[in-house]
């Protein structure tokens, strides 16, 4: 085949497509994880790659493959990651490589993303990029001088243990200050405890152990005042820990990915104020904040990008 095969193993979703040279997504599929062992995401993947190959043996059925994961990847191809039941040292890498028959790379989701935005994305060109996703968790995929910033032990990009204000506690000791106070889990909180509280809203109508921060959204976009605040809030805390980025990397563009820049109009004012407030001012007034235009594509695109360099023995230069 002269396509790749990319794999976006995220902590519920698993997607995969083939991807052309191009960058030209040909095929694409999802199903939701497999977390009933240790083993059944690395069954998956390798399901989905028998679809793929269709008629074809499934050895040498792609040129390369390259796969996205929600956690750490260590130079040995080992994969830590917290979401996935018994993945402390997860030898991915050796093991596709052996079910595929052909080079296999594994990178972080983190990443990959900054290398799909910046081969297909809104980092296109760009020698010094930072894809910021913000969803579930908060991460952030670094592009400096063209190449992928890593650090010392594979955890450059852990953007949601930034420390923007003060907070304290065991929570913020166990996912990051940024993360507690801004990711989606953060505002669907931030809503149940203002309920709580007495504070009026529409949300009331909605079982608040059941709220989400799509919920929360759906609010803000009728004009909740709540809700509005809600986000205009988690905006301004996302806009200080860009702003520490901003003045520590000195980046041309910052794209905003993941699951709430679906819904960044909510907050990307208050961002880019709190950002602009608190960055090193030459830097930041350079810096262009903007939105994913590839989505949920990202990932895939990065790892189709890595896939093709594998495939031609090239390093990780973009």
């Amino acid at each position: 085949m002269s396509q790749v095969l990319a794999i976006d193993l995220g902590g519920t979703k698993c997607s995969a497509a083939l991807v052309d040279r191009n960058g030209r997504i040909v095929s694409r599929r999802s199903v939701a994880v497999d977390l009933s062992s240790t083993n059944a995401p690395v069954l998956q993947i390798i399901q989905l790659a028998k679809q793929f190959a269709a008629s074809h043996p499934l050895k040498g059925a792609f040129r390369a493959a390259g796969v996205a994961v929600p956690g750490l990847v260590r130079p040995s191809g080992t994969v830590w990651a917290p979401n996935l039941p018994g993945w402390e040292r997860m030898p991915l890498a050796s093991r596709l490589k052996r079910a595929l028959a052909v080079p296999v790379v594994v990178e972080s989701d983190r990443n990959a993303a900054i290398v799909g935005e910046s081969w297909r994305g809104a980092a296109r060109g760009r020698s010094d990029a930072i894809v910021f996703m913000i969803g579930t968790g908060i991460g952030a995929g670094i592009l400096s001088g063209g190449r992928v910033l890593r650090g010392a032990h594979e955890l450059s990009g852990c953007a949601g243990w930034l420390a923007i204000i003060e907070a304290k506690g065991a929570a913020t000791r166990g996912i990051g200050e940024l993360e507690w106070l801004a990711a989606g889990p953060a505002i669907a909180r931030a809503a149940r405890e203002r309920l709580a509280a007495g504070e009026e809203s529409s949300l009331s109508q909605i079982d608040g152990s059941s709220i989400t921060a799509h919920d929360v959204a759906a609010a803000a976009r009728k004009a909740d005042a709540l809700a509005v605040e809600i986000f205009r809030r988690a905006g301004t805390l996302l806009g200080y820990g860009i702003a520490n980025m901003v003045s520590l990397l000195d980046p041309e563009v910052i794209v905003l990915g993941g699951g709430l820049a679906a819904v960044s109009d909510l907050y990307l004012d208050s961002l880019r104020s709190a950002m602009l407030e608190r960055a090193q001012p030459l830097s930041a007034a350079q810096v262009k904040v903007v939105v994913s235009r590839l989505g949920d594509k990202a990932n895939l695109l990065g790892c189709a990008r890595l896939a093709w360099n594998r495939a031609g023995k090239r390093g990780l230069t973009i």
